[in-house]
C-alpha cells in the first residue's frame, strides 16, 4: 500500500504519510466462505514469513456489543442500524486495521464496507447516500470477490449452519418463510455485489467450485500484491 488513498476525505484528524503493510479482503454473499478461506490464507501467509492480521463486521469492542443487542431484540430503524454498523467500521479502520498496516502487517478483512453498503441498498437506502458515509475509508490493496449461484448457497447453509433470520433477510420481509426469503435477499445481495465489482474493481473468484481450487486461486491473485 505504501501511500494511503481513501474513498473521500478519510480521518482528517489522522497524518498518514505511510502504510507498508497490504490490505486485502474478501467479499461476498452468506454462505460463500469468506471465514474458512481467511482462516486458510491466514495459515499460508503466516508459514511464508509474513505477519497476520484479520478482522470483520462486528467486531470493534466499542460496538460490537450493542449491535448484536440490537439484532437480537429487533430494536433499531434502518438508517440507525446503517450507522452503527459504520461506526463498527470506522472503529476497526482506526484502531485495528491502520495500525496493523503501519507496521507493516497484512490484514485479511472478512467483508469491509461493500458488504455494509448491499445490505443497506437492499433494505432502501439511496445508494448514493450509502456510498458517501464511508468517505473515511481506506482503498484495499486487493477485494478478492467470492461469487458463488444461489442453488450452491442453500445447499451450503441448508447442510451446514441452517438459516438465519438476518441472512435471510427476514427483518424486510422478502418472504413469509426463511428458505424463500434466504434466495430472494441473497439474489438481491448478488445483484449489488456484481454492481459493486464492477465500479470497485473486485476481482471475481467463482466461489461454486470445493474449498481447495478456491484457495489456489485466492493465492494467484494474492501472490503479486504481497512480493
Amino acid at each position: 500500500m505504501t501511500k494511503p488513498v481513501f474513498y473521500g476525505a478519510g480521518f482528517p484528524y489522522l497524518s498518514l504519510k505511510s502504510l507498508p503493510g497490504r490490505l486485502i479482503v474478501l467479499e461476498g454473499t452468506d454462505g460463500v466462505g469468506r471465514s474458512t478461506h481467511i482462516q486458510l490464507l491466514r495459515q499460508w501467509l503466516e508459514s511464508e514469513g509474513y505477519a497476520v492480521s484479520d478482522t470483520g463486521l462486528r467486531r470493534s469492542q466499542m460496538t460490537q456489543p450493542g449491535l448484536d443487542a440490537a439484532k437480537n431484540g429487533h430494536t433499531l430503524g434502518r438508517i440507525t442500524m446503517s450507522l452503527f454498523y459504520a461506526t463498527d467500521f470506522a472503529d476497526r479502520l482506526e484502531n485495528q486495521i491502520i495500525p496493523a498496516l503501519k507496521a507493516g502487517f497484512i490484514v485479511l478483512s472478512d467483508r469491509y464496507f461493500y458488504s455494509i453498503i448491499a445490505r443497506d441498498v437492499v433494505r432502501g437506502a439511496d445508494p448514493q447516500w450509502a456510498r458517501k458515509v464511508y468517505g473515511f475509508a481506506l482503498k484495499p490493496d486487493l477485494v478478492l470477490y467470492l461469487r458463488a449461484n444461489i442453488p450452491q448457497l442453500v445447499s451450503r447453509i441448508a447442510c451446514g449452519r441452517g438459516f438465519d433470520y438476518w441472512e435471510s433477510g427476514m427483518d424486510i420481509r422478502c418472504a413469509d418463510n426463511l428458505y424463500d426469503s434466504f434466495v430472494v435477499y441473497q439474489s438481491r445481495l448478488i445483484e449489488q455485489f456484481d454492481s459493486m465489482a464492477e465500479e470497485f474493481g473486485f476481482v471475481t473468484v467463482d466461489a461454486n467450485r470445493s474449498i481447495q481450487p478456491i484457495f489456489e486461486e485466492l493465492r494467484e491473485h494474492i501472490r503479486p500484491i504481497i512480493e
